[in-house]
Parts: structure tokens; sequence; C-alpha cells
């Protein structure tokens, strides 16, 4: 710990001047997908650089999102008729991250106003997009989609996690579950005071597959038929290697 401290208070001289800003660290810059992926945890720590020249009123607060791709989607509402469940009412989503973690230094309404939410789309109900929704109640689409992605481990809040030393030094750990998605993850870093957003740092974490497991995705995008071509191929060839094991064991 001693040697990142050093390491961030060189980054902080480096820097040119300004009244406070970020200066960020990652653990790593980039998460390899494999077959045995069971998950990551990327370590987020950085520093506060200030002048010095002026006094700045309102407590300190930092704020930490990491945002995986967004994609639309469609959110169903099941009724029961007639004995049986059947779609009812849709909200077509316009663009809803497949992961989203958000961990901040204390509560949120201390560290974010409301107004500063909207403008930056800092919490998750902030971050979805349901701009063309007409169906009455369509904030309760948008909640639903939030527990089932927060039931599945992808959509998380912490309160109080990041660690802000002598309102200097902050870290934190998002963790990613095995069943995230393949893309560019985006991380924000907020600064506030007095709930206030005061500077911002924006990063991206590239999280793509490797190996054979990259392989075969792309020929999966790329060339269909060879794919389905190759796992037809795969499929009859492990059949008969099972057939053909069974018969030698009944001999």
């Amino acid at each position: 710990m001693r040697i990142l401290h050093l390491l961030l208070a060189a980054l902080l001289f480096a820097m040119p001047a300004k009244a406070e800003e970020i200066v960020l660290g990652l653990s790593q810059d980039e998460v390899a997908i494999t077959a045995t992926f069971e998950g990551s945890h990327i370590l987020i720590f950085g520093a506060i650089k200030r002048d010095g020249t002026e006094t700045i009123d309102g407590d300190l607060g930092v704020i930490i999102t990491v945002s995986g791709p967004k994609t639309p989607i469609t959110v169903r509402r099941k009724e029961r008729k007639y004995g049986i469940w059947v779609n009812a009412d849709a909200v077509e989503v316009d663009a809803a991250p497949s992961f989203y973690a958000v961990a901040t230094s204390g509560p949120m309404e201390e560290v974010l106003k409301e107004v500063e939410d909207l403008r930056h789309s800092v919490t998750m109900s902030k971050a979805i997009r349901s701009v063309g929704a007409k169906v009455e109640g369509s904030e309760s689409f948008t909640e639903a989609l939030i527990r089932i992605r927060s039931d599945a481990g992808l959509y998380s809040t912490f309160i109080g996690t990041v660690d802000l030393e002598e309102d200097t030094l902050f870290r934190t750990s998002i963790d990613l579950p095995s069943n995230i998605t393949e893309g560019n993850y985006e991380t924000r870093i907020f600064l506030t005071r007095g709930g206030v957003v005061i500077d911002e740092y924006e990063t991206i974490i590239p999280v793509e597959k490797v190996g054979i497991e990259r392989w075969l995705y792309r020929m999966a995008q790329d060339n269909a038929i060879l794919y389905g071509l190759l796992s037809l191929a795969i499929a009859i060839a492990a059949g008969w290697g099972a057939s053909a094991a069974f018969a030698a064991l009944r001999r």
C-alpha cells in the first residue's frame, strides 16, 4: 500500500494545476473471458489533486460506476387470463447496460443531488433510457428490469464501499460475474462537493473472449454456415465416440 501511495503522489505532481481533479489507477486494463472464466474483480484506485489556492465548501464525495455495453430491450408484463399467463403490456427500453455497478463513499443522497443524477445518469434508474415509453406506469418496467438483472448479479449498488482516506486517496473493488457480456466497459469516477459534481474521469475496460472461445465466437458471427457444419460434425463425432466406448465396455 505504501508503494501505491508513492505512485499516486508522483502522478499528482505531474498533472497540470486545477482546483480539484481526479488521478485514476486500475489494477487491470482489460478482462479476458475463457472457457473456465468464473468472474473477475477490478481494483479502482486514485487520488484527488488540489492546487491549494482556494477553499472549497461542501463535503467531499466519490462515486464510481462501471457500465457494460448498452443495448435496447423489450420488457413485458404478463397477466393471467383464462387460466394461462399471456404477455400484456410491453415497454421498449432504448438502452440498458448489460452490467452496471455503482459504488459510493457515502449515502447517495449526500454525495449526489437529484439534478446532478439527471445530468450525469449515475444511478441505475437514470442509466437506463426509456425515452419512447408510452405505457402508463412505465417506471415499474424499469424497476422490474433492475430487479431481474440484480437477481442475476448484473446490477449492483454499493453504498459506502469507496474507501476515502484523508479526503485525498480513494479505492474500491468492483466484482465482474461470470455471465458478463463481451464488449467495452465504461468506468466513470465522479468527484463531488456538497452533492455537486466538480470533476469527472472516464476510461474504458475491454472485456473480450480469448483463445478458442474467441475463434468460435468470431466464426459464429462471420460464417454461421461453417459454424453450424462444424458443430454438427463435433456432435456426430462425440456421439460416435460415446457409442464406440459403450460397445467396448460390453465386450
